[in-house]
């Protein structure tokens, strides 16, 4: 297995990923987007030369705060569940953000996903005593503000 950042010269290991790593399938335009900016970072985990897990991530700067690491998702094949790659890849993007300066990283999930608080906790996560509320807006579409 190998785990790697992916940059914009990467771009063409997304032409190789199982169904299911992402929610979606890869569109070319916007990975190269997504590639091409220093303060989003893409970690995958490739076996024989396919992507079969993922996790991502994004740098963001405050005006009255250092450098913090929001970990955006992770995902890994169904078919290679269990093998420590969540794990890996979490390691790999924590790693990653601690280079870059960081000083905090954070990441939120549902209560009920189990597989994915237990891998947090498994790298070190802490939770939260206070539980959060997550709020939405549709910025596009027919829905008003």
């Amino acid at each position: 297995m190998e785990i790697r950042r992916l940059t914009a010269a990467d771009a063409a290991l997304l032409d190789h990923v199982d169904d299911d790593v992402f929610d979606g399938p890869v569109q070319p335009a916007l990975a190269a987007q997504l590639l091409s900016r220093p303060d989003h970072l893409l970690v995958v985990a490739r076996v024989d030369g396919v992507v079969v897990g993922m996790a991502s991530g994004v740098i963001y700067l405050h005006p009255d705060k250092p450098l913090q690491l929001f970990i955006n998702e992770v995902g890994v094949s169904a078919r290679m569940e269990g093998r420590g790659i969540g794990k890996a890849l979490m390691q790999s993007l924590l790693q990653h953000g601690r280079d870059l300066g960081c000083v905090e990283a954070w990441v939120a999930t549902e209560t009920d996903n189990t597989r994915a608080r237990a891998l947090y906790a498994k790298v070190g996560g802490r939770q939260e005593p206070e539980p959060a509320v997550v709020y939405v807006w549709p910025l596009q579409g027919d829905k008003p503000l």
